[in-house]
């Protein structure tokens, strides 16, 4: 086979089974294990895959820059967001991470709510301010551009002095095996950080989102209460149930 050939394979593999293992798919067509994983490599550095023990997996498009990522199924964001508002109940503080989902929950709060937000996402601070109702405490630190959020060993720092009742958790990838990920080193720890200081995490996942793998481990499945997900694919959410996730569907 062509490497022009292969390629597209394992890309519609990737795309039907969300999966590829580089020992098996090499035994099926007569190549050597070599090749498989060096066209996976070749794939992963052009963003169309992620590479993981034994193969690759689907990449996440949530991955792409913050102005990007406002155009990415933006209609999925807001079913998750509006689910996801119902969680917050009046007189609880929750933590709200940063990102397009994040915004949308943020859109979906109703007007006379009165509650306590913590945030690390400047953006999520000020789609705030309408709701009086709502105190609202911003985690200082370094700017991570990419996602609008604050990250590094100052807001890590700051975010230990709060407690909270609910984390909403953004990620760019959940998966049944490879847990919840995200794109950046210093993000992952952060999400982490804000995960420990509150009761429950609860993580966000519009339709992108299920399947999909990014670099970074932000946390295993049994490490979040629930995972609010919009998704047509059911065989993905039957997978993360036989995981021992509750899934809300949006």
């Amino acid at each position: 086979m062509l490497v022009a050939e292969r390629h597209a394979l394992l890309l519609d593999r990737l795309a039907r089974d969300g999966r590829v293992v580089a020992r098996a798919l090499a035994s099926e067509l007569g190549l050597s294990e070599d090749t498989v994983r060096r066209d996976l490599r070749e794939l992963a550095a052009a963003g169309l895959c992620q590479r993981v023990y034994g193969g690759a997996v689907a990449s996440s498009p949530a991955v792409a820059d913050y102005t990007a990522r406002t155009t990415v199924s933006p209609e999925s964001k807001d079913r998750v967001g509006a689910r996801a508002a119902r969680l917050v109940e009046p007189g609880m503080t929750v933590m709200l991470d940063g990102g397009t989902t994040s915004l949308a929950v943020v859109r979906a709060l109703p007007a006379d709510l009165r509650c306590t937000v913590v945030t690390h996402s400047p953006t999520v601070a000020v789609a705030l301010l309408p709701y009086e109702g709502v105190e609202v405490l911003i985690l200082g630190g370094r700017l991570f551009r990419h996602s609008a959020v604050t990250s590094g060993a100052a807001a890590v720092e700051a975010a230990a002095g709060v407690s909270a009742d609910l984390f909403l958790l953004g990620v760019t990838g959940v998966h049944p095996d490879e847990g919840l990920t995200t794109g950046d080193a210093d993000e992952a720890a952060m999400k982490r950080a804000l995960s420990r200081r509150s009761a429950e995490t609860i993580a966000l996942a519009s339709e992108e989102k299920i399947g999909a793998v990014s670099r970074y481990r932000v946390l295993p499945l049994d490490e979040v209460t629930a995972i609010v997900a919009d998704t047509t694919d059911s065989a993905a959410t039957a997978r993360l149930r036989e995981r021992g996730v509750t899934v809300v569907e949006a």
